[in-house]
């Protein structure tokens, strides 16, 4: 329904996505950019106190229980047996899809090491809190998938 006063009513932020200063796309932004430039204190800096990754989600190499890595000491951890011991990484994404809180990345990571790359194809998240720190980062790629495409730099 219009205002009384003729003016049309103003859309609902589900209808004007605001998408370059969404909460959870300038996070993800953040995240990647530290990746970028092997800054570990930035990236765990742009992580709400309870901030959570699951990359992959369930069960891995990285995480053989499947939880997930939780708070500043587990995502340090996660940093220095995954992103720290790569050469580069590279995200490569595709499609761009905002819903709430929350934008979700179709495309891949393309990480390089031991003169080596590999290439995870996925679906990955990043959801932020009302202060613009990331609360969950969520990476869905097949640890088998991206093991095939293992090849030299």
């Amino acid at each position: 329904m219009a205002p009384s006063d003729g003016a049309a009513a103003p859309l609902p932020p589900y209808l004007n996505i605001d998408r370059e200063n969404h909460p959870a796309v300038l996070a993800g932004g953040r995240s990647r950019d530290a990746v970028a430039a092997r800054d570990k204190d930035a990236w765990l800096a742009n992580f709400a106190a309870d901030g959570i990754v699951e990359d992959p989600v369930g069960p891995s190499m990285f995480d053989e229980a499947g939880v997930g890595h939780r708070g500043a000491q587990q995502l340090s951890e996660f940093w220095d047996k995954t992103i720290g011991s790569t050469e580069k990484i590279d995200f490569v994404f595709d499609r761009e899809i905002i819903c709430g809180d929350e934008v979700a990345y179709i495309g891949k990571i393309v990480t390089h090491i031991g003169g080596h790359i590999t290439e995870a194809e996925g679906v990955f998240t990043y959801k932020a809190d009302a202060d613009g720190k990331l609360v969950a980062l969520r990476a869905f790629w097949e640890v088998q998938q991206a093991m095939e495409s293992l090849r030299p730099a």
